[in-house]
């Protein structure tokens, strides 16, 4: 009998084993997918702007079409989107605008901070601007 019962056992880590396997190939699509994002990273670079009560609607579009020229005046940017908020939750503290600006590497985030043209851009955006919150990460 105890033969049997390590038999029994032993067939059950098998298919244990076997059921794992098969989840875990599973989640291991995934992983390479993950896998394939981390090599193919990006540092992105997270600018939320909240500005002055006194900004205008000519204002805010004059700022978002200045930052908006930016990508094709500076090569180290990789990627660029932005958007307007519109969560419902109530927590942007009157934060409107999120700028996502996408990096190759830190070298490259480096060379755009002090570039010509953003700084040329920061000047279009300090006269109408209340608050900026900036955080950077890699994906």
């Amino acid at each position: 009998m105890t033969k049997l019962a390590a038999i029994l056992v032993g067939c059950a880590a098998v298919l244990c084993c076997i059921s794992y396997n098969q989840k875990a190939s599973g989640l291991m699509q995934k992983d390479k997918t993950i896998a394939y994002k981390i090599e193919a990273s990006q540092l992105r670079h997270v600018v939320l702007f909240k500005f002055k009560d006194s900004a205008t609607a000519g204002d805010i579009s004059t700022v978002e079409q200045a930052f908006s020229e930016l990508p094709a005046l500076i090569d180290e940017i990789k990627g660029y989107e932005w958007g307007i908020n519109n969560s419902p939750e109530g927590l942007d503290k009157r934060f409107t605008h999120c700028f996502l600006v996408s990096f190759d590497s830190e070298a490259d985030r480096s060379a755009y901070l002090p570039h010509p043209a953003h700084l040329a851009f920061v000047e279009v955006l300090k006269p109408h601007l209340d608050d900026v919150l900036v955080m950077d990460y890699w994906n």
